[in-house]
C-alpha cells in the first residue's frame, strides 16, 4: 500500500542526487516558441513597409500577415568590480519579425515571404527550403532547441547561421 508512495520518494531523492552531484548541471525551465524568425537587413528595411509570411512544413501550413519591429544589436556596457555585466539593445536598422507555429521539428520546411513596400507596390516573393537546425544552447545534457531564423534581403531569404541569433 505504500510502496507506490516509497518509489515516488526514492525517485525524486536520486533525482536530486543526480542533479546536485558532480557533473551535473541545472537546466533552465525555458519553453522553446515554435516559430519561424526573419531578420529584414538594415540595408533592405527601408525597402519593406509589410511583410506576410507562408510556412509549410511536414504537410500543415501556416500564414499571416507579420509585425515588423525595429531589430537592435546588443552593445557592451562592460562589467563592475563584483563581475556583474550588463548590455544595452542600440537599433541597427534591422526590422525583426516572427510567424508564430503549431509545430517545429527537423523536418525540411518551406518559407514564402512577400510584401509591399513603403508606396504600396508588391515585393518580390521571396522562398526558401530549409531544415530547422538543432541547438544546444545549456548543453546537450539539457535537451535541443529547435531554429527556424532567416534573414531577408535584397537578394532573397537565407537561413542564418546557427551560431547567430535573430535580433530584436
Amino acid at each position: 500500500m505504500h510502496k507506490p508512495g516509497m518509489l515516488v520518494a526514492l525517485g525524486m531523492a536520486a533525482a536530486l542526487l543526480s542533479a546536485c552531484g558532480p557533473g551535473g548541471s541545472a537546466c533552465p525551465a525555458i519553453a522553446q516558441a515554435t516559430s519561424v524568425a526573419v531578420t529584414v537587413t538594415a540595408g533592405y528595411s527601408s525597402q519593406v513597409q509589410t511583410l506576410h509570411l507562408r510556412a509549410c512544413q511536414d504537410g500543415t501550413c501556416k500564414e499571416s500577415g507579420v509585425e515588423l519591429r525595429p531589430g537592435s544589436s546588443s552593445v557592451d556596457q562592460g562589467c563592475t568590480k563584483e563581475g556583474a555585466c550588463s548590455a544595452a539593445a542600440s537599433p541597427d536598422g534591422t526590422k525583426v519579425a516572427t510567424l508564430m507555429l503549431d509545430t517545429l521539428t527537423e523536418s525540411p520546411m518551406t518559407v514564402t515571404a512577400s510584401g509591399t513596400a513603403p508606396d504600396g507596390t508588391a515585393l518580390a516573393v521571396r522562398t526558401l527550403e530549409f531544415r530547422p537546425q538543432a541547438l544546444y544552447p545549456f548543453g546537450e545534457q539539457c535537451g535541443k532547441f529547435l531554429s527556424a531564423s532567416l534573414t531577408l534581403d535584397g537578394d532573397g531569404l537565407h537561413q542564418q547561421p546557427a551560431s547567430q541569433k535573430p535580433r530584436g
